[in-house]
């Protein structure tokens, strides 16, 4: 992954932005796009080393390499992608945008885990019928 772009076999983790974001109450509603690209910032090193040893975390996510999504929404859309980090602009809901490609990578590749961070309860329950794990936003690092 030296240049950014992590091995398909590498475990895919997937952030809900716009929930993620809005966890904390830090003036983000002022400037949703800086917001989203200091999260999106912030998980950059996560890609390539994983999200840490936490209690949150399953043992696989805490290592990198990891193929990690950003999924943004709204004004959070004109997000461009960084090395490390791939940005999925919803064209409608980022909640389906999210069910949909953790549907579309469980029916390519059954046997590759697959994380969801998250605390939306409704999409907690959608993508861990496809088989996802999911964890809360505290799990990713915000700055």
């Amino acid at each position: 992954m030296a240049d950014g772009t992590p091995q398909a076999s590498a475990p895919l983790v997937v952030v809900d932005a716009a929930n993620v974001i809005g966890s904390v109450p830090d003036g983000w509603w002022r400037d949703r796009l800086g917001a989203a690209e200091r999260l999106r910032d912030a998980l950059v090193p996560v890609a390539e080393h994983g999200l840490g040893e936490t209690a949150r975390v399953p043992a696989w996510a805490a290592r990198g390499p990891l193929d990690l999504r950003l999924v943004v929404e709204g004004a959070a859309r004109a997000l461009p992608e960084v090395p490390g980090v791939r940005v999925i602009a919803a064209t409608g809901s980022g909640d389906d945008a999210i069910v949909r490609l953790v549907a579309a990578e469980h029916e390519a590749t059954p046997e590759r885990r697959c994380l969801v961070v998250t605390a939306d309860r409704g999409l907690r329950a959608r993508v861990a019928e496809l088989g996802a794990e999911v964890v809360g936003p505290r799990a990713v690092p915000r700055r």
